[in-house]
């Protein structure tokens, strides 16, 4: 039913640039259980609830996340489609609800990478205050992206075997 009450809609398009092949940049983002690793200023934790199937379809992930706002949300997600090394597409539950599409371009020596995020808010704190917070949430999607290409070109330089590359945005240090 619509109505001033009916679920919050968000779509998010984030765009990425990395001198990188598509296929070192779609090892990283298909390998979920490493988000937590690489990319700890927005994943908390990641459990796989599901294996894939031989296609790379079907593959559950448990997640809990945060931004820089005060909340953190629990949901899962279902990897749909899988076409390596050009991307992937995922069905998320939980404190989200919708579609999410990783797409990856090689152009010449840089792959361009776009994530199309498209979500209703199931957790109360986004669907009841979504009409007057919705400008922080999209900030707290843009600020937790920011993080996620930044805490990428980290690994991709780990990856290769660079010395001294510093640790990710959010590592506590010890």
């Amino acid at each position: 039913m619509a109505g001033w009450h009916a679920v919050p809609e968000y779509a998010f398009l984030s765009h990425w640039r990395f001198r990188a092949t598509a296929r070192e940049v779609y090892d990283i983002l298909a390998d979920p259980i490493g988000l937590a690793r690489w990319w700890p200023s927005v994943y908390l934790d990641v459990k796989e609830l599901k294996p894939a199937a031989p296609d790379g379809s079907g593959r559950v992930i448990g997640l809990w996340t945060k931004g820089f706002l005060p909340y953190t949300l629990k949901w899962n997600f279902t990897v749909t489609d899988s076409t390596p090394p050009t991307g992937f597409k995922l069905v998320a539950h939980g404190d989200f609800e919708g579609t999410g599409v990783w797409t990856l371009k090689q152009v010449g020596d840089f792959v361009d990478v776009t994530y199309d995020w498209r979500i209703a808010a199931e957790k109360p704190l986004l669907r009841y205050g979504s009409f007057a917070l919705r400008p922080f949430f999209a900030a707290n999607h843009r600020w937790a992206m920011a993080r996620g290409q930044e805490s990428l070109e980290l690994e991709l330089r780990r990856r290769r075997g660079e010395k001294d590359v510093p640790a990710p945005p959010g590592v506590k240090s010890r």
